[in-house]
């Protein structure tokens, strides 16, 4: 297959794909038609199953704490031509800035990665060995966490190959399939994965260091901490009452000449070759969107990424948080900035889906009614939104994802981030359902509530009301959390720096615990009764005590700010509680359990714990959110830690799940017009992290 320049394979496929149907005349076109179809796209259909099926299988890989699941997307084929259309676009827009997200992870990892796959696609010697299959374990993982640094932990993967055994696999290698990995780079690709001093996190918030230079993440090139930081507080106006996200869309750098400037992160800057790919596809998907309103903030984000002008990002998300009539809608840009030790930064996601109509009634009810939350919630006057606009929620049924949205995936999305567009816009909330349905039905039967629940009752109500209570904190949270409360005059937002995304997370949970067990969520017909909140109380104290830290290697601290969000609200209130027994541990046949036994005086400590987390975000104290994260979110009890790993690996569950997408095919007629969309559901984890590496591969090895 010739590739034109600058045409992607992808384009090639597809244009191919037209030309073939155009050439069928005869009474075979159908069936030629089928037979090309079947073999373009994610590359062959290799056991795709209809997901309608009643042995739909959930479980396709499972490889070290990882298990690979599959998701359905049910009522697809409900949509329209069009919308089939849209999403399709839309998915490979999707798709075409994965190499972004491990460029952005560490500056290694792309070659890293082209290493790892030229040696595994053209290896034939003997696969059953130890090593080799150490060798694909770890490559599997590379795929998984989008780059040498564990997804969640961020610690460095240590291969359980050796390097001499890695010499062999290089030496048995042709050289051409590195490409222009050679010499010193290939030397630092083996560094990279064998030295354990190189880049050993991603992402290290730990008090007192450099974070910049103790991080891996690819944010900052020459830079400390303390120059980053002053470099943006000189941007920030603290009386712009509309201010930009600053460095959201770069990367800083100082150069030969020690001045500190922005690489932008645009068509024609940094990353562009993916980005153009993106921008090309979202052209396309422009076309057909739901409405004219989505078709222009379409227009406005494609914008955005030709200039890299962080205001037409802001113009966008203003219009998109708007439009709340489009039955497909979409993520795509530089959003979360978890990946970033001093929170400027963000890392490229991309997720597309539609809306749930059924689901969504209970989310708009919630919705509907923010400002009666706002209105009563516990925590200062002055800090409550005294006109909440534009909170909106729907339930979704995700049908692609991308970024750092893929594997690993979110349940819920609360966007856009910017605090200003929050309170003059809005914001748009998103439980995604099938991703939920997924992980229930993954689940099933494993063992879990037997081993760390102690009371049958609280079994039986994790039975019964676990999967609600678990949907229904998602929404509270993402929904009216992150949408809750205001800053104070003069605050900017950025004040927590570090801390900030954990206070935020422990800010919108602990909003969604304290209403849960409100008698207004039964008034309003949102929840038949408070055992929902009964059963979600028990759950929430349980993994923010005890077993997220399944999670946790020994020895080591938490690092992820959902984590140490858990975990500071759990300590606290676990705490607080201690001397009325609220919530206490409890040991039984030499095992340790969490027990609630007070759930009223469990929701006042969520709402005190609230109030002053909005204190502290409202006012920007970083030296109270500081005391607060590194007192209750951080330390781990070895002796506890050590109990619950024995107790969870007992069970055989791997604590980490992600997902493989489904494969969209156009549909074309015979004059290569796209009339409709199939879609498939691939079992092969490794075919599609080989294909997505052979398809939507755009950036150079050095960035």
């Amino acid at each position: 297959m010739t590739l034109k320049a600058g045409q992607s394979r992808l384009e090639t496929k597809y244009n191919e794909l037209k030309i073939q149907t155009m050439k069928q005349k005869t009474g075979l076109a159908a069936a030629l038609l089928m037979t090309t179809l079947l073999t373009t796209g994610c590359g062959a259909d290799r056991n795709a199953k209809d997901a309608q099926a009643e042995n739909f299988q959930w479980h396709i890989d499972r490889f070290d704490d990882i298990n690979v699941l599959r998701y359905r997307v049910p009522d697809f084929d409900s949509l329209t031509p069009r919308q089939k259309q849209f999403i399709y676009y839309l998915g490979q827009a999707a798709l075409c800035g994965r190499d972004i997200l491990y460029d952005q992870n560490c500056k290694y990892n792309l070659p890293v990665r082209r290493t790892l796959e030229a040696i595994y696609t053209t290896y034939d010697g003997d696969k059953t060995t130890d090593q080799w299959l150490a060798f694909e374990k770890y490559l599997k993982k590379v795929w998984f966490a989008n780059g040498v640094h564990h997804h969640y932990s961020g610690d460095k993967f240590t291969p359980e190959f050796s390097a001499e055994y890695f010499d062999t696999l290089l030496a048995a290698t042709p050289a051409d399939k590195f490409g222009d990995i050679q010499g010193t780079l290939l030397d630092t690709v083996k560094a990279v994965i064998f030295d354990p001093t190189i880049y050993p996190k991603r992402v290290d918030q730990t008090a007192g260091v450099d974070m910049i230079a103790a991080s891996a993440c690819n944010y900052y090139n020459g830079v400390t901490q303390q120059e980053a930081e002053a470099f943006y507080t000189a941007l920030t106006d603290t009386t712009d009452r509309q201010p930009v996200s600053y460095g959201l869309n770069s990367q800083l750098v100082k150069g030969a000449d020690g001045k500190i400037v922005e690489r932008v992160w645009s068509a024609d800057g940094m990353y562009g070759p993916a980005i153009r790919e993106i921008v090309k596809w979202l052209e396309r998907a422009a076309a057909v969107a739901d409405t004219p309103e989505q078709e222009a903030y379409t227009r406005t984000l494609i914008d955005y990424y030709k200039t890299g002008d962080l205001k037409r990002f802001d113009d966008y998300n203003v219009a998109w948080v708007q439009d709340t009539k489009s039955t497909v809608d979409y993520v795509n840009g530089f959003i979360e900035n978890y990946g970033d030790p001093l929170g400027y930064k963000a890392s490229w996601e991309s997720t597309v889906n539609f809306k749930n109509l059924e689901a969504t009634k209970t989310t708009q009810i919630i919705s509907d009614n923010a400002q009666w939350f706002e209105d009563h919630s516990p925590i200062d006057p002055r800090y409550r939104k005294p006109q909440v606009k534009g909170v909106s929620a729907k339930v979704i049924t995700v049908a692609m994802l991308g970024g750092d949205c893929y594997p690993a995936t979110p349940i819920g999305i609360n966007l856009p981030n910017a605090d200003w567009i929050r309170r003059d816009h809005g914001s748009k909330s998103v439980t995604i359902a099938n991703i939920t349905a997924a992980y229930d039905a993954a689940a099933a039967g494993n063992g879990f509530a037997e081993e760390f629940i102690l009371r049958p009752e609280d079994r039986e109500l994790r039975a019964k009301w676990g999967t609600v209570g678990n949907n229904l904190h998602t929404d509270l949270h993402e929904c009216l959390g992150h949408a809750s409360g205001q800053l104070a005059e003069g605050v900017r937002g950025d004040e927590l720096k570090n801390y900030g995304s954990t206070l935020e997370e422990a800010r919108a949970d602990l909003f969604a615990l304290y209403y849960m067990n409100d008698p207004k969520l039964v008034e309003l017909g949102v929840i038949p009764t408070l055992d929902v909140a009964k059963a979600e109380y028990n759950n929430y104290m349980m993994n923010g005590l005890m077993t997220q830290l399944t999670r946790i290697e020994p020895g080591k601290n938490i690092e992820e700010a959902h984590m140490r969000n858990r975990a500071l609200i759990a300590g606290w209130v676990y705490e607080r509680g201690k001397a009325d027994r609220v919530v206490e541990f409890v040991t039984e046949a030499g095992k340790t359990y969490v027990v609630v036994n007070d759930y009223d005086k469990l929701r006042e400590l969520f709402g005190e714990l609230l109030r002053e987390i909005q204190r502290i975000k409202s006012e920007g104290d970083f030296k109270a959110g500081m005391e607060l994260v590194e007192r209750y979110g951080v330390k781990v009890d070895p002796t506890l830690h050590s109990e619950v790993l024995k107790r969870y690996a007992a069970l055989n569950i791997a604590p980490y799940s992600g997902f493989v997408n489904p494969r969209y095919v156009p549909v074309l007629d015979e004059a290569g017009a796209m009339t409709d969309v199939r879609i498939e559901y691939p079992t092969d984890y490794v075919d599609q992290m080989l294909t997505y590496s052979s398809e939507y591969s755009f950036l150079p090895n050095r960035n």
